[in-house]
């Protein structure tokens, strides 16, 4: 099973959440602050961190950091997911822009971490399996730019890879599959997390920004996600 480096400078998180992830059969470290759980990561291989942000003498980012410059390659392709508070939106952004898989808000049920955490792990293995772009089977989406590889759970735009999360792809994919038809927002959160979780419509918009900004990171012109105004969103034609 998979092996977790778990760091949070709130001992009764380490606690719970570590005796959680055991009794599903994860091998888990817990770590205390940054520094601490940097020494153990360059010294042994984890299948998936789950970082703080927030913490003292290294906090969540710049551990990330740490983890993407490695020179040790495993630990530079080692999946993150950020465990953060509701007022740290800023910090969830630089987050994902650096790297991490995905985040998670406290309190998080231990039942829903537990499918992040799978889906994580399942999609950097397909990550790893692959050679090439080239490799990109026939259950692909296209829509124009856009292609999407559902077996590895990989974007491309123009031929550029865009870096998203679990849920940011689950989105777009509900999105580009039927282009022109309008999905609201409770489609949107089904199709993002599953209709057994459930998510204020404020989520969806934010998860909408992000991906324009992304997008439009690598293509200025990018516009094909369309507000519908009391409705909710559509891929553009």
């Amino acid at each position: 099973m998979a092996s977790i480096a778990l760091v949070d400078d709130e001992q009764s998180i380490l606690t719970s959440v570590s005796l959680s992830l055991e009794s599903e059969g994860f091998t888990v470290d817990t770590f205390l602050n940054g520094e601490e759980a940097l020494q153990a990561l360059e010294s042994k291989t984890y299948d998936l961190g789950l970082f703080d942000i927030k913490m003292p003498k290294m906090d969540g980012n710049e551990l990330l950091n740490k983890v993407r410059s490695s020179k040790i390659e495993k630990l530079k392709e080692m999946p993150i997911i950020f465990l953060t508070s509701k007022d740290h939106e800023q910090d969830e952004i630089i987050g994902l822009r650096m790297g991490a898989a995905d985040y998670i808000k406290k309190p998080f049920s231990q039942k829903l971490l537990n499918e992040r955490i799978r889906t994580v792990l399942r999609i950097y293995s397909n990550r790893n399996n692959k050679n090439d772009k080239e490799d990109i089977n026939k259950q692909n989406i296209i829509k124009g730019n856009l292609i999407l590889d559902e077996s590895k759970q990989l974007c491309f735009w123009k031929d550029l890879e865009i870096e998203l999360t679990v849920a940011e792809f689950n989105l777009i994919k509900s999105l580009a599959q039927y282009p022109g038809v309008v999905k609201d927002r409770n489609q949107l959160m089904d199709a993002m997390y599953g209709d057994s979780i459930y998510v204020d419509d404020r989520t969806i918009d934010s998860h909408i920004k992000r991906l324009r900004k992304k997008f439009r990171s690598y293509d200025k012109s990018f516009d094909q996600i369309r507000t519908r105004y009391g409705s909710g969103y559509s891929w553009r034609d």
